[in-house]
């Protein structure tokens, strides 16, 4: 492992990931900033780069200062507590069976921060089984955009020097999740590839994902599979029918392969899109809150088909970091 200290809306065609917006988008959300400018810090080096590309991943410590961190924990505590689950839509996030919990709901949240509890959270009447803050799964898809805390986040300099140091020319969040894995019932997440969720011609998904929360063995940390990515995409998760589902059936891993990236508060962990990535379950009494933010290329070369889950209506594009000077 390399470690490093420091109703659905209407379906369109097929369209470069961008909007036609994105090019008149202030400069708080994309600019030409030139590579020697704030963050540069936490540009990649070559060797760091080559590791990337190697095994599929990098672990990038203390990358989210101790202030950040706790910054973006308040924040998120702040957007739960304005979540009424007696009044509000119950949505339920699972990867092992997202598509029995796929709704509208599900679909605006391309758009929106919407809330998503943990499916062990209720009791057999329905009622919650503990307080609402404990049994929140995830927060998502459109932080990065939706709340500015979030946003000054992702879109800061040290997100695009290392976006840089990737060699993207206008790299472009797509989505992003605050992950809380509760004590004891924090759910799976089964090996898979974002790739298969964040889908573009040709690939070109990457995660970041920080640990807001030490993560190690017990109460639920990344686990990944070296090199996996060398075999390509091994499914993709689509909108056939009206309904979301998988082309392919599930690959089969050994879980004996994959390395646990253990770390503390702050880390960030790369991800490249066909790398395999799973956490188990968190049986522990303690959280692993985390954020997540998935990115793709979105020059005019790059398309999100018309088959993906996410969407944007025209006047709210996705648009990115920066755009590189020609």
């Amino acid at each position: 492992a390399a470690r490093v200290a420091a109703s659905p809306a209407p379906r369109r065609a097929g369209r470069a990931v961008c909007g036609a917006a994105a090019s008149e988008a202030d400069a708080s959300t994309t600019t030409t900033t030139p590579s020697g400018a704030a963050g540069a810090e936490w540009a990649l080096s070559k060797a760091q780069v080559a590791q990337f590309q190697e095994d599929g991943f990098l672990v990038l410590e203390g990358f989210a200062t101790l202030e950040e961190v706790a910054m973006l924990r308040r924040r998120a505590g702040e957007l739960v507590d304005t979540f009424d689950p007696v009044t509000h839509r119950r949505a339920i996030f699972s990867t092992t069976k997202q598509a029995d919990f796929t709704d509208d709901y599900f679909y605006k949240s391309a758009n929106n921060v919407s809330f998503f509890l943990e499916e062990k959270a209720f009791n057999e009447d329905g009622s919650l089984r503990q307080p609402k803050e404990l049994s929140i799964n995830k927060l998502g898809h459109a932080m990065h955009d939706v709340d500015p805390a979030f946003r000054a986040f992702s879109r800061s300099p040290k997100v695009a020097a290392v976006m840089r140091s990737l060699g993207y020319a206008a790299p472009t969040p797509v989505q992003s999740m605050y992950i809380f894995k509760q004590p004891h019932i924090g759910g799976e997440v089964v090996p898979h590839q974002d790739s298969s969720f964040i889908y573009t011609e040709p690939l070109s998904c990457v995660g970041l994902w920080w640990a807001l929360e030490d993560a190690d063995r017990s109460n639920g940390c990344l686990w990944a599979l070296p090199r996996a990515h060398k075999s390509g995409l091994r499914r993709r998760f689509m909108v056939k029918d009206g309904k979301v589902q998988f082309d392919r059936p599930a690959p089969e891993y050994d879980l004996g392969d994959f390395v646990p990236l253990e770390c503390g508060a702050g880390t960030l962990v790369l991800l490249q899109g066909e790398n395999v990535h799973y956490s188990a379950v968190n049986t522990s009494p303690v959280s692993r809150h985390s954020y997540s933010m998935h990115l793709v290329e979105g020059t005019p070369g790059h398309v999100w088909p018309a088959e993906n889950w996410a969407h944007r209506p025209p006047e709210n594009p996705w648009t990115p970091l920066y755009q590189q000077s020609a």
